[in-house]
């Protein structure tokens, strides 16, 4: 019997999250379950829906809702987090202030994504710390709060927690391979840090041929949080894997600014709406299951993956799964502390990493740099030195414009300057 905690439970995520608890409850075992969050009108209303889908599924443990984190973290064996500090409305700015400066505005990956990892990385580090006073022993930190790679660096180099760092890019790309095979009945291999990844090797079970070459292009692994890009075919051809729809932003980067750049709205003032119509759903007291709406959200199957990780280390199960975890030399030409995106074998005694085979120059260049823009931006985010900042975009392979980097780093981080107390002292 285990206890669960939910940080950041309201979220409009949480009743996927908790779709995933009742479908492994039987394996899992969760007898105390209790969502956590700041902001007590939100609890209330999305926990609301989260105790009737409990009780329609007939579980019969404990629902507890709180804004008090020490309550929630109290021996507690799984904590998932899903925080986002500065909320909506500082993830919209992310998305506008590069713009200006004609940089890309995303929320996990170049200038926006940066600003997030320096809201984010600080407060996951708390959580971590207030996780090793409460929580039971050996306890995990499953985290889907973004950037997840840049808090997955953070946490797994400089503390001792458990902790899986997860993202559903991984599980809708293996989708998008077994929708064109019209099979689940194949191996592959998968290499890259989180939203900068590619499947390199597809081989159907009882056969030898890597397919990957005439699947990149074809499979479907677009993601509802960034535009689809007009990939030209001759860089499928020289770049031959599947990449995660990320990669838009690197492949055709002006295609996808220009993008940007004329939608009339941004990717966070459509999820406000979206957010703004589930919350409405979400207060009729009739409603007792996640609401189809959800999927327009983003995050397609990212409770399959966050749950399905939680039940093969408590049940010991040993399958793979794709996750963020320290190399340890699963990736030749990546340090072994360098926290990367494989898949892995996932247990009572932990992650191991899977060896990966299948790469090309290009990949191990762009994320040697893209890592290196990671590590700049962890310390960044706790030590709130400027200089560092800086250092840090402008080793970004999206950034790297000194003339753009220094007015757009001042102007973000004045508008976020409540959330950055260390770049204030």
């Amino acid at each position: 019997m285990r206890k669960a905690a939910i940080i950041g439970a309201g979220s409009t995520y949480t009743p996927e999250l908790i779709e995933g608890f009742i479908e492994r409850n039987d394996n899992l075992k969760f007898n105390n379950i209790v969502l956590m969050d700041i902001n007590a009108e939100s609890l209330e209303l999305v926990g609301g829906l989260a105790k009737r889908q409990m009780e329609k599924s007939g579980y019969k443990g404990e629902i507890t809702l709180t804004t008090d984190r020490n309550l929630a973290l109290d021996g507690t064996s799984f904590v998932f987090a899903q925080v986002r500090p500065g909320g909506m409305e500082g993830r919209i700015r992310d998305e506008k202030i590069p713009l200006k400066y004609g940089l890309l505005g995303q929320e996990t990956t170049g200038a926006g994504g940066f600003m997030q990892a320096m809201r984010t990385v600080p407060v996951i580090m708390d959580l971590v710390a207030d996780m090793k006073r409460l929580s039971a022993d050996n306890a995990w930190l499953i985290n889907f709060s973004n950037p997840s790679g840049i808090i997955a660096e953070a946490v797994l180099n400089l503390t001792d927690a458990n902790m899986i760092g997860l993202c559903n890019c991984a599980i809708n790309m293996v989708k998008g391979i077994a929708d064109v095979l019209e099979t689940t009945g194949f191996d592959y291999e998968y290499i890259g840090l989180n939203h900068l990844s590619w499947i390199t090797s597809v081989v159907k079970h009882g056969d030898k041929e890597n397919l990957v070459s005439k699947l990149a292009g074809i499979a479907d692994t677009a993601m509802k949080n960034n535009p689809v890009a007009d990939i030209d075919p001759t860089l499928m051809k020289a770049i031959p894997y599947v990449p995660s729809s990320y990669l838009n932003y690197y492949y055709a980067r002006s295609e996808q600014i220009q993008k940007c750049l004329d939608a009339e709205k941004t990717r966070g003032e459509i999820c406000q709406e979206i957010e703004s119509k589930l919350r409405e759903q979400y207060s009729n007291p009739n409603l007792k299951e996640k609401p189809a709406e959800l999927a327009q959200r983003g995050g397609a199957l990212y409770a399959t993956a966050a749950v399905s990780a939680a039940e093969s280390i408590a049940c010991d199960i040993q399958d793979l799964h794709v996750v963020a975890s320290k190399n340890n030399g699963a990736i030749p030409f990546m340090d072994d502390n360098d926290v990367v995106e494989v898949l892995c074998r996932l247990g009572s005694t932990g992650i191991e990493p899977q060896k990966v085979s299948v790469y090309n120059e290009y990949i191990k260049g762009l994320m040697q740099a893209v890592k290196s823009y990671e590590k700049l931006a962890v310390k960044a985010a706790l030590e709130g030195n400027r200089d560092t900042a800086l250092e840090a975009l402008m080793a970004h392979p999206l950034v790297g414009d000194v003339a753009k980097a220094v007015p757009m780093l001042e102007e973000m981080l004045e508008a976020n300057k409540e959330y950055l107390p260390r770049f204030f002292n």
